[in-house]
């Protein structure tokens, strides 16, 4: 196979793809570029916890004599891959970033692990992730919190920490996230990346630490749209280890995107300005200017947007909290009380809340979730999506960082892991001092090819995945 002296750790997957499809790009060599990649970046972003250079590289080995020998598998085989550190990897430490798990290693692989493998996907490693999925950046946690790319002295927003800065940073070219409040769409947004949850019960989450079980989600993080559609390919589907995923047929998302292309006329757009866009809901001007922006493109495109209300998104934050806080808190109750010390002080802290709320709280939620489940279902009878910003703020910096900042105020993720409905970021531009900002699509159920189709026009559109970081 030929060799490429481009930046291969700037490649996409669809582009790497092409090239290992072709034998022109060896498996071996892409691994070991992103290999070094990580060795030379690293100790100043933090993402990975466990990096595994034999592995991958013996893996790639084996990738590379498949597809010399005609047996391509598909848009995965070859690629480098990572995942946050809460997906079991047999034989290969799963810390969840906690010292309670710090040596746990799990007998089998989770089943979005196995199928990123069988797919022939490389991976990289395990990486940094906020302690079990909610309590960060805490620098009282084994693992020192993973830094944003765009700029090192800003965080990465979380949970899927380290997930979003080591694709955006090129140390991986798709990463694994998990999601309970935004954990994967909003480290999407703060670096400058695509980051998807399905609709729940499309992706297994049988062999990935729990934190809320009726609200958790896995999904990709990529540098594009078609990049997240290969991915969630890959690991869509039913499994029998989890008996809430589904087993309505998995569409072919990469190839639906190639076929609409930019067309995205006649879908219609709701646009709940009532919450996400009110000027006293604690959001971040310039993201919601460039949001204003994102629908303007998007109207050009073909696109028409009516305004729509849903009077209990008001709700929605408060519901998705102590319904999480509750569900973690039954997860984790025995090692909070054999083993308290071991925990971070701020996950400690949150989890302790969640012993607090009574079953009279957790109903409740429960009323809102229902309620809001009706409106959102009224509201997608008129439109086919809704476009929101991903966050209220850009990316933090840590001097000074409120960590009680995200469980206060408006959540403009929060809606769509309560409802379970899809829901994609999709980078927007930058603010004046060059951190991004994400525009969030999100669908009916089981409509990814819905939201995908929206946000690969808008992408195309706009072509902010042109710019990198200005990292090394």
């Amino acid at each position: 196979m030929a060799t490429t002296n481009a930046d291969l750790h700037y490649l996409t997957i669809s582009q790497a793809g092409a090239l290992l499809q072709r034998q022109e790009l060896s498996p071996v060599e892409l691994t070991r570029a992103f290999l070094n990649r990580i060795e030379a970046t690293n100790d100043q972003l933090h993402s990975f916890i466990t990096i595994l250079s034999e592995q991958a590289l013996a893996d790639a080995r084996v990738a590379e004599a498949e597809i010399l020998q005609g047996h391509y598998k598909g848009p995965m085989h070859g690629i480098p891959f990572a995942l946050k550190d809460l997906y079991d990897t047999a034989g290969i430490r799963t810390t969840s970033g906690s010292q309670v798990d710090i040596d746990r290693v799990p007998a089998e692989d989770a089943t979005t692990t196995a199928r990123l493998k069988n797919a022939g996907g490389i991976l990289l490693g395990k990486l940094a992730m906020h302690e079990y999925a909610l309590g960060g950046p805490d620098f009282t946690t084994p693992f020192a919190p993973a830094r944003n790319p765009w700029n090192l002295d800003h965080i990465t927003g979380g949970s899927s920490s380290g997930s979003g800065a080591a694709v955006a940073s090129g140390q991986c070219m798709g990463a694994l996230g998990s999601c309970t409040g935004g954990s994967i769409r909003g480290p999407a947004s703060l670096c400058g990346i695509v980051g998807i949850k399905a609709t729940y019960g499309r992706v297994s989450r049988a062999g990935v630490v729990t934190l809320s079980w009726s609200q958790d989600h896995c999904g990709p993080m990529t540098w594009t749209v078609e990049d997240a559609a290969h991915m969630l390919g890959a690991i869509a589907g039913y499994d029998p280890r989890d008996p809430t995923t589904s087993a309505a047929p998995v569409p072919n998302y990469a190839a639906g995107l190639k076929q609409d292309n930019q067309n995205i006329r006649g879908v219609t757009i709701g646009v709940p300005r009532h919450f996400f866009f009110a000027a006293d809901g604690g959001a971040n001007p310039e993201t919601l200017a460039a949001v204003e922006k994102g629908l303007t493109v998007l109207e050009g495109l073909g696109a028409h947007l009516e305004e729509v209300t849903i009077p209990s998104l008001e709700y929605v934050r408060a519901a998705n909290t102590v319904i999480m806080l509750s569900e973690a808190f039954a997860f984790h109750e025995k090692n909070l009380k054999s083993r308290a010390n071991e925990f971070g002080e701020m996950v400690r802290a949150r989890f302790r809340i969640g012993g607090l709320l009574t079953a009279s709280d957790y109903v409740q939620a429960q009323r809102v979730r229902k309620l809001f489940n009706r409106e959102l279902a009224q509201t997608f009878q008129k439109v086919d999506v809704l476009v929101t910003p991903t966050m209220t703020q850009p990316a933090a910096a840590f001097e000074g960082y409120d960590a009680t900042s995200t469980v206060r105020g408006p959540s403009f993720t929060a809606p769509f892991n309560l409802s379970g409905l899809p829901a994609i970021s999709v980078p927007a531009g930058f603010t004046a001092s060059g951190l991004p900002i994400g525009l969030q699509v999100a669908g009916k159920p089981f409509d990814e090819p819905g939201i995908f189709r929206v946000a690969y026009a808008y992408e195309q559109a706009t072509r902010w995945f042109d710019q990198r970081p200005p990292f090394m």
